[in-house]
């Protein structure tokens, strides 16, 4: 990580990428100097400037390990947040892991392009989070679903996600599905004490030492804890406060009720009186229900949402006491006087002492809470705060830059849980977020006003944070003592688009006038290349040499690391002994394409950026230079796109060739991209023909059949994101949507197309399978689309039916974009 004296610019204003005026205060160029990709960060992020340089030099760093775990899974399901850059042997479908996804979602609610976080929030309420999983011990046993495999304050964080953009009806949109996922805990919920239950590893902390106490260190020591009735807790409050928003004064009674009521459980039954603390309550073989004697770190999760009362805030005094957790590069997971505090006997990650910053910036976060939402008081202040944030950022280096792993030693500087080609920046903690809404003091809220906090040390003299996205604003916050550093006046200063909208001559708490909030317009576009699963039946990828170090699967898997790490998700042609090499992908059918980006790759060894290249594509059985190319210009850094438009073509297989280097020496692709509409084929796996529509008819009510590929514009359906989750699935034909007769709910029902009427028989989910097939379901009725009696014929009528397996309800979506 480089490091620099930021240059201070005049009080210039910009306009942002076309929205709202924004400062210029800072040199962003400088800040992102280096940056792989540097336009993205440009174009994203809020730009600190801070004394602390190890403060600062910690958040550039961990917005670009945020970025490389932004991976595009497919066309219909988007972006998704991963927590390692590798896949596990334990996580969802396109690596996704829900244990950490409550971070993701919080710390990426800063982003500017909001496409990011509401994927993010789709795959895990509507996509393939909500898909069924193993019930096997090594997927949790008692969890059916990838979304509930570890516990997930989600809730919550759609709730804190929408404080940020402003977007009340992305998050009110999912109300419904934050309800099923709220339910979906009822297995583990004991109506008698009014408490969940949680095994140590399926809250993300294996080897605690509630689960050595049980006699089975990695699966064992189920119990009543802070975390899940913490979480359950804030996710209850956040669907109380949106279904308030929604006017739905019926289910914001429910759950405020079921918060109430577990709030008074877990003060009952969690609260040591003793300890101060909040502890474990082992659920078996324990009926005189006696807690836990260890302090564990999860006992401060339930002021993450605000749960304690003030009187609970004495448990803080254990963040500073030499017995309990405190530490160098802590805070410790257990507390020191315990007899299991760092039993190295352990067999696996161990949470029973190690500096976790997956806890780290929970802990941080309550005691933000803390600090802005409770009474004033003396367990915990805004120096303490500060010092726990500064050892937090010095636990985030190696040999001497920033970086992140899995668990810290707490009293040396040095990782304990970093395997190689496994830990590398790993995505399991929030930091950003911890620096924006706490250090600096951004709060967002759920009307048009802003309030900043800074809890700061009292020997800054200055600070900013510049053009933070924020309801749709740009809103930059500085703080200048003497008015001589950013030569903007002295003080407190908040400006929004541009224009001094609120400041005070000291630090403290201030009300921000925002102004309405401004909707974001998103890109219908989806990525036609991608085949992050190498589905048979998708995108195909081909080179002419193709390193032995490489794979040429990898320029097409939605994925691009940075070059510090050593996880390989390329395709180069080092080593080749040709004078020049193409890498190509093969779309399966005919496309009307004009949008390519290319993602060029250099090691800065044998690897290196091409000198030219030239971008073609197959014409009849001959390869043609694509013509009226537009190029942005080409990057000096790896892994940042360039971005080729052109006048519409029409073809099956593109390709990029470029001359190598030389001496062995190659070139390489981190991916490959194609973006178009999502326009599809819908394919029956059963017989093989198309979706389409009798007749192909342009009237309201005409029966949806299946046929042979006849080249018939009715067999073309375009799917277009409706809220929820949902798709309207559209006949580029006629214009209108899929449908189900009469909006039954009946088995074989007809399915039918018809204008766009509101109706819930007019929305599907696309639920994809092992091998890249589709099950679709409506959201009215709850089933499947199939063929009439599995039938392989042309002109067999299409229906809905339950869930039975068989072939018929399985179907291929096969890009397939038209000329016009």
């Amino acid at each position: 990580m480089k490091t620099f004296t930021v240059r201070v610019f005049g009080a210039a204003v910009v306009v942002f990428s076309g929205r709202s005026v924004a400062t210029n205060f800072l040199n962003h160029n400088q800040l992102v100097s280096g940056f792989e990709d540097p336009n993205w960060f440009l174009q994203n992020i809020p730009f600190l400037d801070v004394p602390s340089q190890q403060i600062q030099d910690v958040y550039y760093y961990r917005w670009q390990t945020y970025k490389e775990h932004i991976t595009y899974t497919s066309s219909q399901y988007g972006y998704l947040l991963t927590e390692f850059l590798l896949p596990t042997g334990y996580g969802s479908p396109y690596n996704g892991i829900n244990a950490a996804a409550g971070h993701h979602i919080v710390e990426g609610r800063w982003i500017r392009d909001q496409k990011y976080g509401r994927d993010e929030v789709n795959f895990w309420l509507a996509g393939p989070g909500q898909f069924a999983k193993p019930q096997t011990d090594n997927y949790n046993l008692d969890a059916s679903d990838w979304a509930h495999e570890y516990s997930f304050w989600v809730a919550n964080a759609v709730w804190r996600q929408y404080l940020v953009t402003g977007d009340a009806d992305f998050a009110i949109s999912h109300l419904d599905n934050l309800v099923k996922q709220y339910r979906g805990w009822d297995n583990h919920f004991n109506s008698d004490l009014g408490l969940y239950w949680q095994v140590p590893v399926w809250d993300a902390s294996e080897c605690t030492a509630a689960s050595y106490s049980s006699g089975n260190p990695y699966h064992g020591g189920a119990g009543y804890r802070p975390t899940i009735n913490g979480y359950q807790y804030g996710d209850a409050r956040a669907i109380a406060s949106l279904a308030t928003l929604k006017g739905d004064s019926a289910l914001a009674s429910e759950y405020t009720g079921r918060a109430n009521a577990l709030q008074t459980a877990m003060q009952t039954h969690l609260w040591d009186s003793g300890r101060q603390f909040f502890m474990h309550l082992p659920r078996d073989n324990n009926p005189s229900l006696q807690l836990f004697d260890t302090r564990e770190i999860m006992g401060y999760f339930p002021w993450q949402f605000d749960m304690p009362q003030s009187a609970n805030i004495a448990a803080f005094s254990q963040l500073k006491d030499s017995q309990g957790f405190a530490a160098t590069y802590g805070p410790t997971t257990a507390e020191r006087r315990s007899p299991y505090y760092m039993d190295m006997n352990a067999t696996c990650l161990q949470w029973d002492g190690p500096s976790w910053p997956y806890a780290t910036s929970q802990v941080l976060t309550a005691v933000e809470n803390v600090l802005n939402d409770y009474p004033s008081q003396s367990y915990i202040t805004s120096t303490d705060y500060f010092n726990l944030l500064s050892a937090y950022a010095a636990t985030q280096y190696r040999n001497g830059v920033p970086y992140v792993a899995e668990a810290h030693n707490p009293d040396s500087n040095s990782w304990m849980y970093d395997t190689y080609n496994h830990s590398e920046d790993y995505n399991h903690s929030t930091y950003i977020d911890n620096v924006i809404a706490g250090l600096l003091g951004l709060r967002g809220q759920s009307n048009s006003t802003l309030t900043v906090n800074p809890l700061i040390p009292s020997s800054w003299d200055y600070f900013m944070l510049e053009n933070v996205a924020y309801h749709g604003h740009n809103v930059t916050v500085l703080w200048d003592k003497t008015g001589q550093h950013y030569n903007q006046g002295s003080g407190l200063r908040v400006f929004v688009d541009g224009a001094v909208t609120a400041n005070r001559d000291t630090i403290g708490f201030l009300t921000v006038n925002i102004g309405s909030a401004v909707a974001q317009t998103f890109d219908a576009q989806v990525n036609i290349a991608v085949n992050s699963q190498a589905y048979s039946q998708y995108t195909t990828p081909f080179a002419s040499w193709t390193s032995q170090y490489d794979n040429v699967w990898r320029a097409i898997d939605g994925i691009v690391y940075r070059n510090a790490v050593p996880q390989n998700t390329r395709w180069t042609s080092y080593q080749s002994p040709n004078a020049s090499d193409y890498f190509g992908v093969d779309l399966r059918r005919p496309q009307a394409v004009s949008n390519v980006k290319l993602f060029f790759y250099t090691d800065g060894g044998g690897v290196k950026l091409p000198s030219s290249y030239d971008l073609q594509y197959l014409s009849g059985s001959s390869w043609v230079t694509v013509p009226g190319q537009q190029r942005s210009v080409s990057s000096t850094a790896s892994n940042s796109p360039t971005t080729i438009t052109f006048p519409t073509i029409t073809t099956s297989q593109l390709r990029v060739v470029a001359p190598n280097p030389g001496s062995g020496n190659g070139w390489g692709l981190s991916e490959f991209e194609v973006w178009a509409p999502a326009i599809y084929k819908i394919q029956n796996k059963n017989s093989g023909k198309l979706m389409g529509v009798q007749n192909a008819s342009t009237a309201n009510s005409a029966n949806i059949q299946q046929y042979d590929d006849n080249g018939t514009r009715d067999h073309l359906w375009q799917l277009i994101k409706a809220p929820g989750g949902w798709y309207k699935i559209k006949n580029l034909n006629s214009g209108l949507l899929l449908a189900v007769q009469g909006a039954s709910t009946a088995n074989s029902a007809q399915l039918q197309q018809f204008q766009d009427s509101g109706t819930d028989d007019h929305l599907w989910r696309v639920k994809s399978d092992p091998n890249g097939y589709f099950m679709i379901q409506n959201k009215n009725s709850g089933l499947l689309v199939g063929v009439d009696g599995e039938s392989t014929a042309n002109s067999a009528n299409v229906v809905q039916f339950q869930d039975n397996g068989t072939p018929d309800h399985l179907w291929s979506l096969l890009p397939s974009v038209p000329v016009s």
